[in-house]
């Protein structure tokens, strides 16, 4: 039961019990040799904590603001692709538990739900829209129009996917040949889905291989298999913030920023946020982790943007870092999928309230009653990422 679940890693191991070996190497994999992966988790080490000792906090507030959005907590789930794979009507249900717990979802363009469908399971909590022009302008307008139309109150612009990373977990897993519909192909890899009957029975009651609903072409929604060649036929670039901003009614956030000079050029083009991101080491692998990068990018935007970090959260002491490092909120991906994958939306709830009373927990050692109350003289930073 979710509700057995004490930490991040136990929802991992759940979700690796439930899931097709492909599907889950999706959620948990990264690119190439996955260093980046491991060092966006390992990072937040070398950051150490100084608590305030002889400080009584019998209440910690974790209450705060994104973009005027008033949050129960300093987290926003961030946009995780094809999580209807992980759980039937995913995006939906994951959408329902950040507004269960007070808090937001950013929905991906590469959903298999409607837009719609999410925005109404989110109740009365913020839904984002992140944008990909995967099929081109007319389809990334005619998304946008929809997301907008049904109450997504910000855009999210993903910056760092020219290409698909080298993903060799999905290659060695022949997740685009199981994906094919071509059965001499799906064979030899068949296998992974046959020993999760239960997964498979869901994931087929869903629908089974989905297209993307929001993503729509002149035939109809994008199919799945057309992902690569559309994602590297669309690359977004700093001038298409101009067409996009004319396009969209309310804040614009750039998600992929990894340097000082990239968050200069977000700002510069208009955008009220920014996340320091290397997409949850997915993309190029050998990069520095978000975390290592965020102190360059807040001095960089100063009190200009608001300045949010996705990439290795696990625990609740992790978010207390990136807070007190000058994040605005963290997103996280991964932590949350695992949820998904293991219990539906009882399962991301379960994610939210780990991390929730971790933060708590942190904040109440730390001797810091607010969020807004953390900063870097909590820590010790090491002098190579600040100098």
């Amino acid at each position: 039961m979710p509700c057995m679940a004490i930490n991040i890693e136990d929802l991992r191991r759940r979700a690796r019990r439930r899931l097709p070996r492909m599907v889950f190497d999706y959620i948990d994999g990264g690119a190439a040799d996955e260093r980046t992966l491991h060092a966006n988790e390992s990072a937040y080490a070398d950051i150490l904590l100084r608590p305030r000792s002889g400080v009584a906090t019998p209440a910690v507030d974790l209450n705060t603001t994104v973009l005027g959005h008033e949050l129960s907590l300093p987290l926003l789930l961030a946009p995780v692709g094809s999580s209807r794979m992980f759980w039937p009507r995913g995006e939906a249900r994951a959408a329902a538990a950040a507004g269960a717990a007070g808090t937001g979802y950013i929905l991906s363009t590469l959903s298999g739900t409607p837009v719609e469908e999410v925005r109404a399971a989110a109740g009365d909590a913020p839904v984002w829209y992140q944008l990909y022009l995967a099929g081109g302008r007319d389809a990334a307008l005619a998304a946008m129009e929809r997301a907008a139309g049904c109450g997504c109150s910000a855009l999210v612009v993903t910056v760092d996917t020219p290409a698909a990373g080298n993903r060799e977990r999905d290659l060695r897993n022949g997740a685009a040949e199981l994906l094919s519909r071509n059965p001499l192909k799906m064979l030899p890899h068949a296998w992974q889905v046959a020993v999760k009957p239960r997964w498979l029975l869901d994931f087929y009651r869903d629908g089974g291989i989905m297209s993307f609903p929001n993503v729509m072409l002149p035939e109809g929604p994008m199919p799945y298999q057309d992902i690569g060649a559309q994602l590297g036929a669309s690359v977004v670039s700093w001038a298409d913030l101009q067409w996009i901003a004319e396009a969209w009614p309310g804040h614009i956030i750039v998600k992929g920023v990894h340097t000082a000079d990239d968050a200069r050029q977000a700002v510069d083009h208009g955008a009220a946020a920014v996340v320091v991101s290397n997409h949850g080491g997915r993309q190029l692998d050998g990069v520095a982790p978000s975390i290592r990068v965020l102190p360059e990018v807040v001095a960089a935007v100063g009190a200009e943007v608001e300045v949010l970090v996705d990439g290795g959260i696990r625990r609740g002491s992790d978010i207390a870092k990136a807070l007190a490092l000058g994040a605005r909120v963290v997103l996280t991906g991964r932590a949350y999928a695992y949820g998904l994958a293991a219990a539906g939306e009882a399962g991301v709830s379960r994610a939210i309230e780990i991390l929730r009373e971790e933060l708590i927990l942190t904040m109440k050692l730390l001797g810091c009653a607010s969020v807004h109350s953390l900063d870097q003289s909590l820590l010790d930073v090491p002098t190579a990422w600040t100098a």
